[in-house]
């Protein structure tokens, strides 16, 4: 049986050396031992004893015991034997059987004593060396190949990053030459724009002048068109007076509409035709020069010193089960109307607060209210895009006016009570005429929702304000804009004028508050009651204070003359209408709690 070896690897690529040998007894191989006679231990026919064997294994010779010390002792590493090395290289290589002939033959010929000394030398340590060079150089070459690769994927990098770079600044170039080309265009359209701005301001005014020449060949036709109307029923009543010698009853406007109770609803192609379409009924706008005769008053309590400090809450009724959109005052009494999202409309004493009496017929809920300018009429607006006229002494809807195709938000009545005019979230506004119940004029110009109108005291202009972030006057008998107000950055939620007519305030849904003059059409002051909305706006009778309803749930007193901002704090909920009374003792404020609160 061969010998058994153990071999330990001194590194990964260094040489190997064996470490032990192991002969086994039953040997298989040709190799025949010396025999041992049993005379040479000197051991005694008689019984052995311990001090006869001690003595005998000491006497034995060195050479045995010199071997068993050999092959207890490790080999030495370093330097390497030829047959370590040969052993190692074998191993190293995977050839076993060649191996397995080596030891025996090897053995065999050491033992015989046929091989040489110089053949059994260490191997010389520059044969050593040189195989450690070689596994060096190999690991050398893997890493050039390695370095080889890199350098390869990086020149192919270099090659790509360079298309890249002359690819963009081919479009650099190309970029930088339209943008001197198109600055080149837009010299020559600057120059072509100023060669026709004389052309432009030329035309503009021809236009101004057409629409003014317009405007009044308009009223001259409806003065001749009424005085032919006066002709012709002058003539027909002379005609029946000498046939059946009857005098014919004249009806006034307002027994017009308190007889008409039954005339509900009409086609909306009537509501939508055109202004200039005369109707027999139709009511004559009154002349622009009147003069407000409520202006004594009006300056008589400019001398009253408001402040908003001077404002508490005196009392509080709850007015609907829903939230109260809207307040409006008797023109000369003392009582209130509220309109809400419950669909009912309702009027209050003031400042008890006793309920008077109690509206319903929308289907919708309520946006707004207005009071006749003679007290005897109430005009409301709602989501079911209805305009509706009540009668109080009849105490029901005495007309209703269609027309928009969308909720309506608010209504506001002439001076002269012939005409009320309605804003609607069909980003227009309509003014009706009672007599012909029918629409005047349609208001178009706005290019989203119209939040609020406002008739401005016995004149012919109209205020709107828009979610288009501005407000626009009009000339109510031409249905042409007169002026429009920029500066709003956010949708606009009301607008009203002061007493006097010449201040407008509006307020949008980020708590912004401006003040414009009418006759130079600019913004005069901004106030920043924000970031809460801002829903309604309304002036003290002296012009002194703003009142602003907001939706943190407080009424923001502005003091005009300093700009100071201070809040009244009673609503549970957002304040969405504001109002003063005639002579700005009372302030009134509702909200989405439903509830109205008294301010003395």
């Amino acid at each position: 049986m061969a010998a058994k070896y153990e071999v330990a690897e001194e590194c990964a690529d260094g040489p190997y050396y064996l470490e032990k040998v192991l002969i086994p007894e039953d040997s298989e191989d040709d190799y025949k031992y010396e025999e041992v006679s049993v005379d040479e231990l000197s051991v005694n026919d008689g019984e052995e004893d311990l001090e006869t064997a001690v003595k005998a294994v000491r006497d034995a010779p060195e050479c045995a015991t010199q071997t068993l010390t050999s092959a207890k002792l490790p080999v030495s590493t370093i330097p390497e034997v030829v047959d370590d090395f040969l052993r190692n290289y074998l191993v190293k290589m995977g050839m076993e059987r060649t191996l397995d002939c080596f030891q025996t033959e090897w053995f065999e010929m050491l033992q015989k004593g046929v091989l040489k000394a110089e053949q059994t030398e260490l191997v010389p340590d520059a044969y050593t060396h040189n195989q450690l060079l070689d596994n060096e150089l190999k690991n050398a070459q893997r890493e050039r190949d390695s370095y080889k690769q890199a350098a390869f994927e990086a020149g192919e990098t270099i090659v790509k990053l360079q298309r890249e770079r002359d690819f963009h600044r081919m479009q650099h170039k190309r970029v930088v030459q339209e943008k001197n080309r198109l600055i080149e265009d837009l010299k020559k359209l600057k120059k072509h724009y100023a060669s026709y701005e004389p052309a432009l301001r030329q035309l503009n005014e021809k236009y101004q002048t057409a629409l003014r020449q317009k405007m009044l060949v308009s009223l001259e036709r409806d003065r001749a068109v009424s005085q032919s109307q006066n002709l012709d029923s002058t003539l027909r009543i002379a005609h029946s007076s000498s046939g059946s010698q009857t005098p014919a009853k004249v009806v006034s406007p307002k027994e017009k509409i308190q007889k008409s109770p039954g005339r509900g609803k009409q086609p909306p192609d009537v509501a939508l035709m055109d202004k200039d379409t005369k109707h027999p009924k139709d009511s004559e706008f009154p002349a622009s020069t009147r003069v407000n005769p409520y202006l004594p008053q009006i300056k008589a309590l400019s001398s009253l010193n408001t402040k908003s400090s001077n404002f508490s809450l005196s009392k509080s009724f709850k007015a609907h089960t829903m939230a109260v959109s809207f307040l409006a005052l008797h023109p000369r009494k003392m009582i209130v109307a509220s309109s809400s999202d419950d669909q009912l409309w309702r009027l209050w004493g003031i400042p008890e607060g006793e309920l008077i009496m109690t509206g319903e017929g929308h289907t919708d809920w309520l946006s707004s209210c207005s009071f006749h300018p003679s007290g005897n009429y109430l005009s409301t607006t709602s989501g079911d895009t209805m305009v509706k006229i009540w009668d109080f002494a009849q105490g029901r809807c005495i007309l209703n006016l269609e027309g928009h195709t969308h909720a309506t938000w608010g209504c506001s009545f002439h001076s002269c009570g012939d005409f009320v005019a309605s804003c609607s979230m069909d980003n227009t506004a309509k003014v009706w005429d009672l007599n012909s119940e029918r629409c005047r004029c349609t208001l178009r110009g706005h290019v989203d929702s119209v939040n609020s109108i406002y008739f401005l005291p016995y004149s012919n202009i109209l205020l709107t304000c828009s979610a288009d972030k501005t407000l626009s006057l009009w000339d109510a008998r031409a249905g042409l804009c007169a002026q429009t107000f920029y500066g709003h950055k956010h949708s606009c939620n009301h607008a009203t004028f002061n007493a006097v007519g010449d201040t407008v305030a509006s307020c949008d849904s980020f708590g912004v508050v401006k003040l414009w003059d009418v006759r130079n059409v600019s913004a005069m002051v901004t106030v920043d009651t924000g970031p809460h909305p801002s829903n309604q706006v309304a002036f003290s009778p002296n012009g002194r204070m703003l009142a602003v309803a907001s939706n943190d749930g407080c009424v923001k007193m502005v003091e005009i003359a300093s700009l100071h901002v201070s809040s009244l704090t009673g609503h549970d909920d957002a304040v969405q209408s504001v109002i003063f009374d005639h002579k700005g003792q009372y302030l009134l404020s509702a909200g989405s709690d439903g509830e109205i609160l008294i301010w003395a």
